[in-house]
């Protein structure tokens, strides 16, 4: 069988499996809903702000006892969630996932959305998906790229089978994994995404996410409130990263995973009781909010005897805006596991319908339709907080059958994703990455540097003499030993305190006279530049090598000398990286 050939069946296997790892998904979530709100606790006594307390614990409970150790100990906890996880895999542990990442999300991500926590499932299918798709290239032994591909592959269908959009999962595969979009590439994401839509359709049925239809057509007057609404979405979306970001900060300080829980469970708990939507993922809210039944969408708060003052209920919409945000963060905080990209899409239309109520009810004298702008806010938060447009614009088109606003999405999409980018450069995936050197972009030079590590350029043949070592001793134990034109010049604590080059004693080397009366010391001199083993990236060792114009730079780790980086053995394996990057 050709690789070709191989890598279409590999692609229409992890789609398959992924499909059927978000349907499970789906169904152990929803059953579990299902018996809370049929149940007394739920429907009858009004206690479902307790609900998430005691899912994040039984989370808590299964992970430390089903898992005494880390899921993945070699991922730096703070990145320690679905994309991020993933994208840091893929460049430091060549997408070697573990098995248990498999089933883990499959049995926490219930308990947490089903008992209330303000998180999506789209993030644990991803996991899930990719763990799959991982192990099964180790067992059948496929080279890193291939494995890449594949988890790209799973990435995609599990956004298909969740959302059933196959080309938006395919825009999302390229724009998250920075993928190049080939042939090669384009026709493994196709299939695997057709896969997972059909395992979708066949056992959930064809029905969208959202049963949208646009009633109302795109007005051209409209375009300035688009425009409106472009400008909202991308300063909701600067708020929502600083706030998840902030919130992070502030469960940092706590020493304990239960302090975490007790704390971020009560936290959930009161929101819930002031704003009963931010209960679970939030897509019967937003299907409300399409129909117009947005007192339905509220539930019963303790403001429901006011609800019938329209301004109100922009101010209670306005809250659920601004707390979905917290009580997602909160939930991941506190231990639960779940997705982004499902909260993001109910802060946007929930955004989205509260422009609209406004502009209809500040006596401009014209209308604008509640159930686009609903719509289309969920698109220009999206493109905003993960910095996807074309996910956005595809996304939201396809889940609710809604190509006929595509205009007014661009526009959207388009004003809120330069807002974001011009002030935030990395999303709430992509920051903690890009701060530590370890995310890969579309960017080829970068992402070539990214992938190569500082130990496999490093040299360490040189042979070192003592500041006191006289002029004899180096002719005859260093010079005349080495194969080398250059010598570090290091202490008794193995510190660099200078180098010599042999043109610096290529004149007098041979004059005996000076054997004894001369030392390491008279003729060493400092480096151009020292690469910091701890600190420095490629990039960094790339940058002092173009602004030093040096051939040879010493590397120091720890404080101590440790060998060299010639600038001939770097450009040779940056070139080696690229063929196998861009092959």
């Amino acid at each position: 069988m050709s690789r070709k050939n191989f890598i279409y069946i590999l692609s229409v296997t992890v789609g398959l499996l992924t499909g059927i790892a978000a349907v499970t998904l789906k169904n152990i979530t929803y059953t579990i809903q299902s018996l809370l709100e049929e149940g007394i606790v739920f429907s009858q006594n009004q206690l479902y702000f307790i609900l998430p307390v005691i899912g994040l614990f039984l989370v808590f409970l299964f992970t430390k006892y089903m898992f005494s150790k880390e899921l993945e100990p070699s991922i730096p906890p703070f990145i320690k969630r679905a994309i991020p996880s993933l994208l840091y895999s893929l460049l430091r542990q060549k997408g070697l996932l573990s098995y248990k990442l498999i089933y883990h999300p499959l049995i926490t991500a219930p308990l947490t959305v089903g008992f209330g926590g303000s998180v999506g499932l789209l993030g644990p299918a991803i996991t899930s998906g990719s763990a799959l798709s991982s192990n099964l290239s180790r067992i059948l032994h496929v080279d890193r790229k291939t494995r890449t591909l594949l988890i790209a592959c799973a990435t995609a269908a599990a956004v298909a089978s969740m959302f059933k959009s196959p080309i938006a999962a395919i825009v999302l595969a390229v724009e998250i994994f920075s993928l190049d979009l080939t042939f090669a590439s384009l026709l493994p994401l196709l299939i695997a995404s057709i896969s997972s839509v059909l395992t979708s359709y066949f056992f959930l049925g064809d029905e969208l996410l959202f049963d949208f239809n646009v009633t109302d057509k795109f007005n051209p007057r409209d375009t300035a409130f688009y425009m409106i609404l472009g400008l909202g979405t991308g300063i909701a979306s600067i708020y929502f990263t600083k706030i998840y970001f902030a919130i992070y900060a502030f469960f940092d300080r706590f020493k304990t995973r239960f302090t975490k829980l007790l704390v971020g469970g009560l936290a959930i708990g009161i929101m819930l009781y002031f704003i009963p939507p931010l209960y679970g993922e939030g897509l019967s809210f937003t299907r409300d909010l399409f129909d117009g039944n947005y007192l339905h969408a509220l539930g019963t708060n303790p403001f429901d005897k006011y609800t019938d003052n329209i301004w109100v209920v922009i101010l209670l919409l306005i809250g659920f805006t601004i707390f979905k945000v917290i009580a997602m963060t909160t939930t991941f905080a506190a231990g639960g596991v779940g997705g982004v990209i499902v909260p993001t899409m109910v802060m946007g239309s929930a955004l989205g319908n509260v422009i609209a109520k406004i502009l209809n009810n500040v006596g401009l004298g014209h209308q604008v339709s509640e159930a686009n702008f609903t719509l289309i806010g969920m698109a220009g938060l999206i493109a905003g907080v993960i910095h996807a447009p074309l996910t956005a614009i595809f996304l939201i088109a396809e889940i609710t059958g809604g190509y006929i606003l595509f205009l007014p999405l661009m526009i959207t999409v388009a004003i809120s994703y330069m807002i974001t980018k011009t002030y935030m450069e990395h999303t709430i995936y992509t920051r903690e990455l890009a701060e530590r050197g370890d995310l890969l972009t579309h960017d080829r030079d970068q992402s070539v540097l990214t992938m190569m590590e500082l130990d496999s350029v490093i040299e360490t043949d040189f042979i070192s003499v003592h500041p006191e070592m006289s002029l004899g001793d180096m002719v005859h134990n260093a010079v005349s030993k080495s194969k080398r034109n250059l010598f570090p010049v290091v202490d008794n604590a193995k510190r660099l305190v200078g180098i010599i080059l042999l043109d610096d004693i290529r004149t007098i080397m041979f004059d005996q006279s000076l054997y004894d009366s001369t030392s390491a010391e008279t003729f060493m001199h400092n480096p151009p530049e020292i690469i910091n083993y701890e600190k420095d990236s490629m990039k960094v060792v790339m940058k002092k090598f173009q602004d030093s114009g040096a051939w040879n730079l010493p590397v120091i780790k720890e404080g101590c000398y440790y060998g060299f980086v010639s600038k001939s053995k770097l450009l040779t394996a940056y070139r080696i990286e690229l063929i196998n990057f861009t092959s």
